[in-house]
C-alpha cells in the first residue's frame, strides 16, 4: 500500500535537468514522454464526450466560436495563458515552450482518430483511462526540471504572488475556466467531476513513484 502514498512535493528524479534552460537528453526524452501522454489523455476525456477537464471546456468553448479545432484552440488558449505570466513575474523553461506544442498536437491527434463509443460504460472507462494517463504524464513532465505550462506556471504564480494557499488558487482558477467554457459552449459532466476529484491524488501517487525511485538510485 505505500506505493499509493503520494508526494507532498515534487521530487527530484534520475533525468531531472540542472536547470529549466538546460535539457539533457534523458530530461528531454521524459518531458516529450509526459506531455504527449498528457495530451493523448486529454483526447480520451473529449472523446468520451461525458465532460473533460477544464482548460479543455475552455478549449472546447472557443473552438465553437471560431474556426479552429479542438487541438488548435488548446494551443491559442495555452498562449493567452502565457500574457497572465509577465505580471506574474513567472519564469518559463523549456517545458514551458514544449507543454504549449506537443499537448496541443496530441490532444488534436487523439479527439481526431478515436471515435465516441456508443456504451457509457465504454466512457466512463475512457475517462478513468484519461486521468491515468495524465496523471503519469504530470508525474513525468513535473520531475525533469524544465519549468511548468502555462496553466501550472499561473497557478504557481498567482500563489507566489499572493500567498494564498496553492489549494485555493488551483480551486478558484479550476471554476472560474470551466465557468467560462461552459458559458462559451463547452462539454461540463461526470468526467469534468471525476477529473476535478481524482487527477490531485493521481499525480500525487505518480511523484510518489519518482520520489521512492530516486531513494532506490541513492
Amino acid at each position: 500500500m505505500k506505493w499509493l502514498r503520494g508526494a507532498r512535493t515534487i521530487p527530484s528524479a534520475p533525468w531531472t535537468a540542472p536547470s529549466t534552460w538546460q535539457p539533457t537528453a534523458s530530461s528531454f526524452a521524459v518531458l516529450i514522454i509526459g506531455l504527449t501522454l498528457l495530451g493523448v489523455g486529454d483526447g480520451l476525456l473529449v472523446v468520451a464526450n461525458i465532460g473533460t477537464t477544464p482548460w479543455t471546456v475552455l478549449a472546447q468553448g472557443v473552438a465553437v466560436h471560431s474556426p479552429w479545432d479542438i487541438g488548435f484552440a488548446s494551443f491559442v488558449v495555452s498562449l493567452g495563458v502565457l500574457l497572465f505570466w509577465f505580471p506574474l513575474r513567472q519564469r518559463p523553461g523549456v517545458g514551458t515552450v514544449t507543454n504549449v506544442v506537443v499537448i496541443a498536437i496530441a490532444l488534436g491527434a487523439t479527439a481526431a482518430l478515436l471515435k465516441s463509443p456508443d456504451l457509457y460504460a465504454a466512457k466512463i472507462a475512457f475517462v478513468f483511462a484519461g486521468i491515468a494517463l495524465m496523471g503519469l504524464g504530470s508525474g513525468l513532465y513535473l520531475t525533469t526540471g524544465l519549468g511548468p505550462g502555462p496553466r501550472d506556471g499561473a497557478m504557481t504564480g498567482i500563489h507566489h504572488r499572493t500567498g494564498w494557499p496553492v489549494g485555493i488558487v488551483r480551486l478558484g482558477i479550476e471554476v472560474t475556466v470551466v465557468v467560462i467554457g461552459w458559458l462559451l459552449g463547452g462539454t461540463v459532466g461526470l468526467g469534468t467531476v471525476l477529473f476535478a476529484l481524482l487527477i490531485g491524488q493521481v499525480v500525487a501517487i505518480y511523484l510518489g513513484f519518482v520520489a521512492r525511485l530516486r531513494g532506490a538510485h541513492t
